[in-house]
């Protein structure tokens, strides 16, 4: 199975790399997701429920994230057991190009999969994979809008906290003057007390 897209997300490039190697958001996003966690050598450790047309399985299985070059690519290995359902394997090349508008991320998908899911066709699988990543993207907008509004909320309330700092400190008089102003008017006294003698 080959599969191929993009989409256009709301976040910067560097916010949605950080969403996208954030365990807990990709728990959130992934259809059927039970269970990830980051294991050892960049691999996450998966567990999911997936229902395929008539054959429902509990997968587990590694994600190993491969060729790094943060915020901008990566290739993701995959590999994942359903017991009596079948297996599914491959890799994803994933890309962020920033725009205007946020970023794009671009995906090439390469999948093999066996036992029983292989047996039910072509076109069940296209459809059933298009639709796990339309949830996947739909979950991502949502979760990473709430997530980076509320920083954008605490950084305005740190602001404005810095601001009524500023506005509170008593001003300080002869503030403009630095050491030079101040050596200049110290040598201006000196010469008046000199003249007035």
């Amino acid at each position: 199975m080959d599969m191929q897209g993009t989409r256009q997300l709301a976040v910067s490039q560097q916010q949605a790399w950080s969403a996208l190697n954030n365990p807990d958001v990709l728990k959130a996003c992934i259809p059927g997701c039970d269970r990830i966690e980051l294991g050892e050598d960049q691999q996450y450790l998966i567990a999911m429920a997936v229902k395929i047309g008539p054959v429902s399985a509990k997968f587990s299985g590694k994600i190993a994230l491969m060729d790094l070059n943060p915020p901008a690519s990566y290739t993701l290995n995959f590999e994942g057991q359903g017991g009596v359902a079948g297996f599914g394997k491959g890799t994803a090349q994933v890309k962020l190009l920033p725009n205007d508008a946020g970023c794009e991320l671009q995906y090439v998908v390469n999948a093999q999969v066996g036992g029983k899911i292989a047996q039910l066709g072509q076109r069940l699988i296209d459809g059933a994979a298009k639709s796990l990543s339309e949830d996947f993207f739909k979950k991502f907008d949502a979760e990473t809008a709430k997530i980076f509004a509320a920083d954008l909320a605490q950084e305005e309330k740190s602001a404005e906290l810095q601001n009524e700092a500023s506005l509170s400190e008593p001003a300080k008089p002869f503030a403009w003057f630095g050491v030079r102003n101040i050596s200049l008017a110290v040598l201006g006294l000196v010469l008046l007390c000199l003249v007035l003698k």
